[in-house]
C-alpha cells in the first residue's frame, strides 16, 4: 500500500460489535433488545400459539432505554432479534456546564460529553448540586449512545 492510499480507522475497540443476536424466546421481561434499530428494556412479553403450520409469535412491548418511548414488535419465537451490548458506570459529578454534566472517570480522566437529562431527573441533580452534595451519576451506555439515568450522594471519603 503506498503512502497516498494510507487507512484511516476510526474504531478503537476489539472489533467487538454494539450487539449480538438471541432467539425471541430466550429473551425475557426487563431485559434488553433491539426495536426499530433503538435499545430498548423490555416492559412487556407475552407468546401466542399460532395455527396448524405457523409458528410461535412473541409480542414485545419495550421501552427507548434513552427517549422512554414505547415501541412494540411482533415476530416469530425462532427468529433471532438483536440485543444491545448495555454498559452501566457510575462516574463523579465535577460540574454541570452548559447542559453538560463534567464527570470524573474511575481512573482519574474528566469526561465532558454527558448531556445533563432533561425533566424532573435533570432538575434533580441540579438541585442536589447547587446544594453542593458530592454526587455520583449512572451513565448506561449502549449502541454508541450514553445518557444519565440516576445519581445519588457519594460515600464520604473521610
Amino acid at each position: 500500500m503506498s503512502d497516498s492510499e494510507q487507512q484511516t480507522f476510526e474504531v478503537a475497540d476489539a472489533g467487538s460489535s454494539a450487539t449480538y443476536p438471541m432467539q425471541c424466546s430466550a429473551l425475557r421481561k426487563n431485559g434488553f433488545v433491539v426495536i426499530k434499530g433503538r435499545p430498548c428494556k423490555i416492559v412487556d412479553m407475552s407468546t401466542s400459539k399460532t395455527g396448524k403450520h405457523g409458528h410461535a409469535k412473541v409480542h414485545l412491548v419495550t421501552l427507548d432505554i434513552f427517549t422512554g418511548k414505547k415501541l412494540e414488535d411482533l415476530s416469530p419465537s425462532t427468529h433471532n432479534l438483536e440485543v444491545p451490548f448495555v454498559k452501566r458506570t457510575e462516574f463523579q459529578l465535577l460540574d454541570i456546564d452548559d447542559g453538560f454534566l463534567s464527570l470524573m472517570t474511575p481512573d482519574g480522566e474528566t469526561k465532558d460529553d454527558v448531556r445533563a437529562p432533561e425533566g424532573e431527573l435533570g432538575s434533580q441533580i441540579q438541585d442536589a448540586f447547587d446544594e453542593g452534595r458530592d454526587l455520583n451519576v449512572t451513565i448506561i451506555a449502549a449502541m454508541g449512545e450514553e445518557a444519565a439515568i440516576s445519581f445519588k450522594d457519594a460515600p464520604n471519603s473521610n
